[in-house]
């Protein structure tokens, strides 16, 4: 996709705002003239928007499918997309690495969270699998202190399986999620029913309850993060999901994710046309699963 432009000269303060989205886009500005995006819905979308914005403000554009450039092969367009992204991953590598050469006390919960944003936007615009990406993800993966998987707990999930697993009616963003987890990756054969007292229910497993020993809130985790580490449950989609559903359910902007409060007022607008227990997990659990498949490796986008 092609989006040519012009805006007026008197235009100034304009012209630094579609720059600005332009950047957000993920845009490669091409040499002769107009910026490029892989073909996709969502790009067309993206540049449709802008290129209405553009003549609100008097001046013109085209949202251009292009074939192919003459003067530019794919395979080439393809790696300058790559080495844009490069150029961004680096930045953000660059400031991971001096908050790594601080204790831990002296980083900052507030420098963290601009870094994760950051590397979800650039996520958003890295249409070609920057390679320097997981580089990124591991380096903050260090810097939320992730503890080594233990062969010890892995032994412990054999006790959980083929069980019933109980939590409070009304289920929310991480009761659900975590009621995912539990049968993605720990008890494929998990029945889950619901109870304010898990006492009603004798030999089942508590999770996000009040007045258990359960599997809940622990410290600052929300309970679908005390599952992964209980489990020890290392998959990157999984740690990306833990993060949402942190922000979504505790609220303090920890991780810098937003996707989950999206996905919470679903559950909430769900429970208020009175969607029985049982059918607001379900319908929560495939959210969460259509969140997870979102996040596997998508074939490539064409330049």
């Amino acid at each position: 996709m092609l989006l040519i432009f012009s805006l007026p000269a008197n235009r100034a303060s304009q012209r630094v705002e579609i720059w600005r989205k332009l950047q957000r886009n993920g845009t490669l500005p091409l040499r002769s003239s107009g910026h490029v995006l892989p073909n996709t819905p969502a790009n067309q979308e993206k540049l449709e928007w802008l290129a209405r914005s553009i003549r609100s403000y008097k001046g013109e554009a085209s949202v251009v499918q292009v074939q192919a450039f003459d003067d530019l092969p794919d395979a080439r367009l393809r790696q300058l997309f790559i080495e844009a992204r490069s150029q961004d991953y680096q930045r953000v590598l660059r400031e991971l690495n001096k908050l790594l050469s601080h204790s831990s006390a002296r980083r900052g919960a507030g420098r963290l969270s601009r870094l994760r944003r950051r590397l979800q936007e650039i996520v958003d615009i890295d249409f070609f699998g920057n390679p320097l990406r997981k580089q990124v993800e591991a380096l903050l993966a260090r810097a939320d202190g992730d503890e080594a998987s233990s062969p010890k707990r892995r032994v412990k999930a054999a006790q959980y399986r083929n069980r019933v697993w109980i939590t409070r009616p009304r289920p929310g963003i991480d009761r659900v999620s975590s009621a995912w987890l539990v049968r993605k990756f720990i008890d494929p054969r998990a029945r889950f029913t619901f109870a304010d007292d898990p006492g009603v229910h004798p030999g089942t497993i508590p999770f996000d309850m009040f007045h258990a020993e359960a599997f809940g809130h622990r410290g600052d985790d929300c309970t679908f993060e005390t599952l992964c580490k209980e489990f020890a449950i290392r998959e990157a989609r999984v740690r990306r999901i833990a993060q949402i559903v942190h922000d979504a359910d505790l609220n303090d902007e920890k991780f810098g994710r937003t996707e989950g409060v999206g996905l919470d007022r679903v559950l909430i607008g769900w429970a208020r046309q009175d969607v029985a227990d049982d059918e607001l997990l379900r319908r929560g659990m495939e959210l969460i699963e259509g969140l997870y498949e979102g996040m596997g490796k998508s074939s490539e986008a064409k330049p």
